[in-house]
């Protein structure tokens, strides 16, 4: 079976201001078979430099959205994975790390595969960058 190549997002949330909003997006993504979430981690660091992860029935009227998305490998991300993002987390904000296949992607690597293509490097530009350049056109 081939696979897309597997992505991992950090989102920030400063002032810890989270909201549902991702869950839905993040299920429209599953639901299209653009994406497969292999896991999600919740971190919090609050004003006294305290980190937390959070599981995701602790997220008070936002874990249940969350609860909705089929998540593949829970434990894909672990304890290194929550540490290293909070070393630079700001005091008094939130992490949403979201371990993902591009599922979209696997037709393209089986082909590469089977042609013995190699991949050299992959870049990937922020979607706030790109509103930038584009803006300044």
């Amino acid at each position: 079976m081939a696979v897309g190549p597997v992505d991992v997002v950090i989102i920030g949330f400063p002032g810890n201001k989270f909201n549902g909003d991702v869950a839905p997006a993040i299920m429209e993504l599953v639901s299209s078979g653009t994406i497969r979430v292999l896991d999600l981690q919740f971190i919090i660091k609050d004003a006294d430099g305290v980190v937390a992860s959070i599981e995701i029935e602790d997220l008070d009227e936002f874990g249940p959205a969350f609860m909705e998305i089929d998540i593949v490998q829970p434990g894909a991300l672990d304890h290194t994975d929550a540490e290293e993002v909070a070393d630079d987390l700001p005091l008094n904000s939130s992490a949403l790390l979201v371990a993902f296949e591009n599922t979209w992607a696997a037709r393209f690597v089986a082909a590469c595969q089977a042609s013995d293509a190699i991949v050299i490097d992959q870049i990937r530009i922020p979607a706030d960058v790109v509103n930038a350049v584009i803006t300044a056109v």
